[in-house]
C-alpha cells in the first residue's frame, strides 16, 4: 500500500452515502450511528478508507449537497459527538475517514446568503455570492444566459426587502444552490477555516465538491453553451466560462498548504469531469491535490478497444506529475455499473431509468459489472468503490415517479429521471424490514425485492458470490502490490481480449463473446466467474493469474 504517508497512492476508499447506509433511530434515513455499526462489514471488506458524503446542516433541497453550517451536523444523521465516535471506531479498525467539502455553492439557508437577501442591493454580502442586476426594461430578463447543470436557467430572480423584484443570484445547480464568489478574500479565508475545524477533529481527507468549478469569467455571462456533462478541452474551440478556470489551481495550492501543515497523509480528492486525462492531471499537481476521479474511466464502454488506450493514456498522464491515477466504476451520481453495463453500448445510461424505460438485462450487466471491478482493482493506482456494489447492487430502474427526490427531476420539467435510482438505502438482512436497512421497515426510497438475495447474509461465505469476489479481489491486491505496480498492456493492440501485466500479475479481460485461452504457464488467482474448459477466459470475464 506504499508508505503510511502516501497511503493514498494506492488506497480502496469506498464511498459511503450517509442517509442510504444504515438508519440507527429507525426514521428511516441513514445517520452517523448507522455507519458506525456498520464499518465492520468495510474492514472485513479490506478496504482503506471511507469517504462520507455530506451529513452538514441542509434543508436536502440537494441531499446535503446544499449546505446550511459547514461546521456541524444535521440532526437527521446525528451530532458532532456522533461523528467523533465514528472517526474513533473508524481509527479502531484501520479505516480513514474522508469527509465530503462543498465549496462551489452553499445552501440558500448559509447565514451569509439570507444576510446577502436582507441587507439589499449593495450589502457587502452580496460580495460573496454572484449577485448581478437583470437586463432588459426593469431588469426583468436575467444576466446571462449560463443553464443549470439541473436544467433550466442558471440566475433566479430574488425579491429585495421592500417588496420589489430585485437582482439576480446564480446557481449552476439548484435554485437553492446559490454559488459562491471565489473571487472574495472573505470566501476563501471561510474554507481555508472550515478545512481546519475538520482537521482538528481527525478526517484524513476532503473529497471536494465540483473542483473544478469554482472560478467563473463573469465578464462572459452571455455565454450560451451548455453547463453540464464533462469538460472536453479542447485548444481550438471557446473554454467555457464556469469550468475549469486557470486561477482555480490557486485555491488547490492554498488548500494543500493547509493540510500540509497537519502532516503529509492528509489528502485532496478532485471531482472535476474533465477530460483529456492530461487536463485532468493538472489538478493532482505536487503541490495540488492528490488524488483525482478518472470519470472519463467511468463513462468508457466494456469494450477492449476503448479501454486499452484510455488506460495508457490516464497512467501516462498521472506519472507526468507524479501523482497515481484514481479508478472508479460507480457513485451516487450515475447510474450503478451492475446495471449501466446491461445495456446495449450505444443506449448505457448516465443517469436515470424509469419503469417505462428500456430496462438492462440483469444478468449480463452483473456479469460485466464483476469484470470490469476485477480490471479496474488490477490497475495501478487507488480506486473507488460506492456503496452496495460490492454486493453486486443494481440501480432501481423502476422506482416510482411519485417518490423521487432528485431536484433533476423537477427542474428537467419531468423528463430526466436524474439520480435517486443509484441512492436507495443499501440492505443488510434478508429476513429483517428494509432488508435490515432500517429496525422499522421505514426507508426514505423503496428497496426493489432484488436487494433481499443480494443482502450480505446472503453471500458471506457463498463462493462465487460478488461479496466474496470483492474481499478476495481486495486481499490479493494488497498481497501483490497491484496499487503500486507497474503496467504493461500487453498485444494485440485491437481486439475484444485487454491483457495486462502488473509484476508477476497477469490480467485477462474477455470483453467480447468468444472465449480465449490463458497463456501457458499461467495460474488462475482469481476470476469474475467460471473459467472454461482448458483454462479458457469465456466473454464478459476477467481472470488474475500468476506468471
Amino acid at each position: 500500500m506504499g508508505t503510511n504517508d502516501e497511503w493514498w497512492r494506492s488506497a480502496v476508499i469506498y464511498q459511503v452515502y450517509p442517509r442510504s447506509f444504515a438508519d440507527s433511530d429507525g426514521d428511516g434515513f441513514g445517520d452517523l450511528p448507522g455507519i458506525a455499526s456498520r464499518l465492520d462489514h468495510l474492514a472485513d471488506l479490506g478496504v482503506d478508507a471511507v469517504w462520507l458524503s455530506p451529513f452538514y446542516p441542509s434543508p436536502q433541497a440537494d441531499a446535503g449537497y446544499d449546505v446550511a453550517d459547514y461546521r456541524s451536523v444535521d440532526p437527521l444523521f446525528g451530532t458532532l459527538g456522533d461523528f467523533d465516535k465514528l472517526v474513533a471506531r473508524a481509527k479502531e479498525l484501520g479505516l480513514r475517514i474522508i469527509v465530503d467539502l462543498v465549496p462551489n455553492h452553499s445552501s440558500d439557508e448559509h447565514e451569509w446568503f439570507r444576510a446577502a437577501v436582507a441587507g439589499g442591493p449593495g450589502h457587502p454580502m452580496r460580495e460573496r455570492y454572484v449577485f448581478q442586476d437583470g437586463r432588459g426594461p426593469g431588469g426583468d430578463e436575467p444576466p446571462g444566459g449560463w443553464a443549470s447543470v439541473f436544467g433550466g436557467p442558471a440566475w433566479t430572480r430574488i425579491t429585495e426587502p421592500d417588496g420589489r423584484p430585485g437582482q439576480w443570484y446564480l446557481h449552476l445547480f439548484d435554485v437553492r444552490q446559490p454559488d459562491f464568489n471565489w473571487d472574495h478574500p472573505a470566501v476563501r479565508a471561510e474554507f481555508d477555516d472550515i478545512l481546519r475545524f475538520w482537521l482538528d477533529r481527525g478526517v484524513d481527507g476532503f473529497r471536494v465538491d465540483v473542483a473544478h468549478g469554482l472560478v467563473k469569467q463573469l465578464d462572459r455571462i452571455d455565454w450560451a453553451g451548455g453547463s453540464s456533462g464533462p469538460v472536453v478541452f479542447d485548444p481550438h474551440a471557446e473554454a467555457p466560462p464556469m469550468w475549469d478556470q486557470e486561477t482555480v489551481h490557486d485555491i488547490y495550492r492554498e488548500w494543500r498548504s493547509v493540510l500540509d501543515s497537519y502532516g503529509p497523509d492528509r489528502i485532496l480528492v478532485a471531482e472535476a469531469w474533465v477530460e483529456p486525462p492530461e487536463r485532468l492531471a493538472r489538478y493532482v499537481r505536487p503541490d495540488e491535490m492528490h488524488q483525482a476521479f478518472n470519470f472519463e474511466y467511468l463513462l468508457a464502454p466494456w469494450e477492449a478497444d476503448a479501454l486499452r488506450p484510455l488506460i495508457a493514456r490516464s497512467l501516462a498522464a498521472g506519472a507526468g506529475v507524479g501523482a497515481p491515477t484514481t479508478w472508479v466504476l460507480s457513485n451516487h451520481d450515475v447510474v450503478r455499473h451492475a446495471s449501466r453495463l446491461g445495456f446495449p453500448t450505444d443506449e448505457a445510461p448516465r443517469t436515470g431509468v424509469g419503469a417505462d424505460d428500456p430496462q438492462p438485462d440483469a444478468e449480463l450487466g452483473l456479469r460485466r459489472a464483476r469484470a470490469a471491478t476485477l480490471l479496474m482493482l488490477a490497475l495501478p493506482g487507488a480506486a473507488y468503490l460506492y456503496q452496495g456494489e460490492e454486493l453486486g447492487l443494481p440501480e432501481h430502474t423502476t422506482l416510482p415517479d411519485d417518490v423521487r427526490q432528485d431536484p433533476t427531476w423537477r427542474r428537467s420539467s419531468f423528463t430526466s429521471r436524474g439520480r435517486d435510482g443509484c441512492r436507495v438505502p443499501v440492505p443488510w438482512r434478508s429476513d429483517a424490514p428494509a432488508y435490515g436497512f432500517s429496525p422499522t421497515g421505514a426507508s426514505w426510497l423503496p428497496q426493489p425485492p432484488a436487494y433481499g438475495e443480494l443482502a450480505p447474509d446472503r453471500q458471506r461465505g457463498v463462493d462465487g458470490s460478488t461479496l466474496e469476489l470483492y474481499r478476495a479481489a481486495l486481499r490479493l491486491r494488497r498481497e501483490r502490490g497491484l496499487g503500486l505496480g507497474e503496467l504493461t498492456i500487453l498485444g494485440p493492440d485491437a481486439g475484444a481480449v485487454l491483457s495486462v501485466r502488473n509484476g508477476s500479475t497477469l490480467v485477462v479481460a474477455n470483453t467480447g463473446t468468444e472465449p480465449v485461452r490463458l497463456p501457458d504457464g499461467a495460474w488462475p488467482l482469481l476470476s469474475s466467474g467460471p473459467i472454461g474448459p482448458g483454462g479458457t477466459v469465456p466473454g464478459d470475464t476477467t481472470v488474475w493469474a500468476s506468471v
